[in-house]
């Protein structure tokens, strides 16, 4: 018996893969018959001491080829249809199965799958897009019927995004910024309307300083100035804005050979010269724009102002459901759905120009006014040049805001009464009118009553932990300051035990001893019940 080989049990041991093609081995290692020609016929007993291997089959713990290798096209998708696959063998591939295969790989497999990938991809995205726009139509939908069906006017769409002069949407800050303000709501300013209060300020004081020295006051000299305190942009239309608020605090003109000291302003240029108007006592000097006259003409700026601001609001209140009309002099706050920041812009008023001087501009005005001293060949091509910028230019106007339409009158909602909508309306309407003709006393007080109901407690609460019958006031309020959770000096807090006393005098009571007041409370009496009094006692002062 012939003696096995070593290379025969390692041929036995490792299955060979009929896909990877034949590596080379140097020459002076023993060849194995995995390695051998493919296609090679096995050798005859006599011709060499090698045994042929059978061919390897595969195992169940052999590793199964990656998912790049799988992909590969069915035989009849690549022959043709006549003819039928030739089968071919693991051991000797041909070549044009490995050409087939390699085709299948390159062209059939992956692109095949991408292409179809993207195509549910695509399909996928188009629905989900259909789908969010209709949850957004619905939305939409749900919104405007809740505004109906609470019976209030929807306000415009674009009242939260205004636009400036230029047409760009103005910021936050300037949008929201009368509900920004601090302490109780009054009679508060749009934001651009208090710059422009500011702008005549820094205006008036620079006018102010010039004019005292008897010397001629020009707009770059006021421009500069106001720009260097206001750190904003100053120009000619702001000043049209100051005098259509305020007609008579300046008189404008057009001068030439006014000394301005500068490079870049001939003195043959016209120049914008500003003169403050001042009450000129018969008999009296030329008078002083004064720290009091400054103070004045402020103050009569700003009530100019608000004085527009009214008419708005006057507009704005005419077009409600029921219309509502509050008299100028009780008017201290202004609607809670006026906005107050979407007023329109002031119009300027135009300023006095500089007189028509006679300038060539075009090329064919100098072609008429030098056609003499030309050539022949550069008159022509002036004409050529004149020709080519004749075309007729649409200048731009630039786009301002226009004021607020008022909101529409709400439909009629089906199944309720319209006696009963309008006692509602009546109702709000004069809850309104009762908030923008409240006084800034009431508006303390009625803040005070509110706050009640939680002082009560946490004073009874302090009674029981101190075991005293009385508290002197000095005592009473730092603890009840302590105690409180909103910031408040011991003045104020003396208040509202003083209101509270006056309110329930039962329950609690002041008691003046020589240089001290105490304090005595009843804690027999039923803290709920005080509670719900000082509640009910807040809500009607609040319909007052």
């Amino acid at each position: 018996m012939a003696q096995r080989r070593l290379t025969d049990f390692f041929a036995r041991r490792r299955p060979g893969v009929s896909t990877t093609l034949p590596r080379a081995k140097p020459a002076w290692r023993t060849p194995s018959p995995a390695k051998s020609a493919p296609c090679a016929a096995a050798p005859g007993p006599g011709s060499s001491r090698k045994r042929a291997r059978p061919p390897a089959e595969p195992t169940r713990d052999e590793r199964v080829p990656p998912a790049r290798k799988r992909l590969r096209l069915p035989a009849d998708a690549v022959s043709g249809p006549s003819s039928p696959p030739a089968p071919v063998s693991p051991e000797c591939p041909s070549p044009q199965s490995k050409e087939t295969k390699k085709a299948a790989r390159s062209a059939g497999g992956r692109p095949c799958l991408a292409a179809q990938e993207n195509k549910v991809t695509l399909s996928e995205l188009k629905s989900c897009l259909q789908r969010a726009q209709e949850l957004g139509a619905r939305v939409q939908e749900l919104k405007a019927s809740a505004q109906k069906d609470a019976g209030e006017p929807s306000a415009p769409e674009d009242e939260g995004r205004l636009e400036g002069p230029c047409g760009e949407q103005m910021p936050a800050y300037q949008r929201f910024h009368a509900l920004a303000q601090p302490g109780p709501p009054g009679l508060v300013l749009p934001y651009k309307y208090q710059v422009l209060a500011e702008m005549f300020r820094s205006m008036d004081t620079i006018v102010g300083m010039l004019y005292n020295r008897s010397e001629t006051v020009t707009f770059a000299k006021v421009k500069q100035g106001v720009q260097d305190m206001m750190r904003k942009r100053f120009e000619e239309r702001n000043v049209g804005q100051i005098k259509t608020v305020y007609p008579g605090s300046y008189h404008f003109r057009q001068e030439r050979f006014v000394p301005t000291f500068k490079d870049g302003i001939k003195r043959s240029d016209y120049q914008l010269t500003i003169e403050p108007l001042l009450d000129q006592q018969a008999g009296s000097a030329a008078p002083q724009l004064t720290a009091s006259r400054l103070l004045q003409r402020r103050q009569v700026f700003s009530q100019n102002l608000v004085a527009r601001v009214r008419e708005h609001h006057r507009a704005f209140l005419a077009s409600l459901n029921p219309p509502m009309e509050v008299p100028e002099d009780q008017l201290t706050r202004w609607h809670p759905r006026f906005n107050v920041d979407g007023v329109p812009d002031i119009e300027p008023t135009e300023l006095p120009q500089p007189p028509a001087v006679e300038k060539l501009t075009t090329a064919q005005e100098v072609l008429a006014r030098a056609r003499s001293l030309m050539s022949p060949r550069m008159e022509k091509a002036l004409s050529d040049l004149a020709q080519r910028t004749a075309e007729p230019s649409s200048p731009r106007s630039p786009s301002l805001a226009q004021p607020a339409t008022p909101p529409a009158a709400p439909p009629a909602l089906k199944g309720v009464s319209q006696a009963l909508l309008e006692r509602i309306r009546a109702k709000e309407a004069q809850k309104q009118l009762a908030q923008m003709t409240r006084r800034p006393e009431q508006e303390q007080r009625l803040q005070r009553l509110e706050r009640l109901p939680e002082l009560a407690r946490v004073l009874r609460g302090m009674f029981v932990s101190e075991r005293k019958p009385a508290l002197t006031m000095e005592v009473a309020c730092a603890r009840m300051v302590g105690s409180y959770r909103a910031a408040m000096s011991p003045g104020e807090m003396e208040k509202h035990l003083q209101l509270l006393s006056e309110l329930l005098p039962d329950w609690l009571s002041l008691h003046r001893i020589r240089t001290d007041t105490y304090v005595k409370l009843d804690k027999a009496t039923d803290l709920a019940g005080v509670m719900e009094q000082l509640a009910c006692l807040a809500r009607a002062e609040e319909t007052l």
